[in-house]
């Protein structure tokens, strides 16, 4: 999901911002985002969560402006570096509770719906840790961030510099 971040008008890149181009579809768009965040909230899933189906599905997708964006939420919601560092390796690692491993292998299998086998496992161990309104909420944030990481690539949003100072 996103935030809101100023671009430039005029891509380096030579393409269009979609959400410059068609503000009313990117503004459509950043209103889901905010209803499915309340989903979220009122599901009871927790900002990291959230945050690290957001960061796993734009580590599928490339997406560095969102990876740039959520990795800052992250850490904002008090995600550790650490955790951070491994996630693109969550399944070999003890880090992730019960919750969030049923909850990225959901959004992983949001993303790659192809492959059906994988969303049957995964839905079928989410359906075991989520009630009804938070299994809803987890694929809402998958399927939301990765509309927000197409726009992203295919505008070839940049991830600046931070100030300093």
């Amino acid at each position: 999901m996103s935030e809101t971040v100023q671009v430039a008008a005029v891509p380096v890149s030579g393409r269009i911002y979609l959400d410059k181009q068609s503000p009313a579809a990117y503004q459509a768009l950043v209103r889901t985002a905010d209803a499915v965040r309340a989903t979220a909230a009122e599901a009871g899933l927790d900002r990291i969560l959230v945050e690290l189906v957001n960061l796993r599905v734009s580590q599928l997708n490339g997406c560095a402006f969102c990876l740039d964006v959520h990795t800052r939420a992250a850490l904002r919601a008090g995600e550790t570096t650490r955790r951070l560092g491994v996630l693109a390796a969550w399944r070999d690692t003890g880090l992730f509770t019960a919750r969030e491993r049923a909850a990225l292998a959901l959004a992983e299998a949001t993303t790659r719906p192809a492959d059906a086998l994988a969303q049957e496992r995964a839905y079928e161990e989410a359906r075991g840790v989520f009630g009804d309104d938070e299994l809803s909420a987890v694929i809402w944030v998958a399927v939301t961030i990765n509309a927000f990481n197409r726009v992203s690539i295919l505008s070839k949003h940049p991830v600046r510099e931070a100030p300093t100072g």
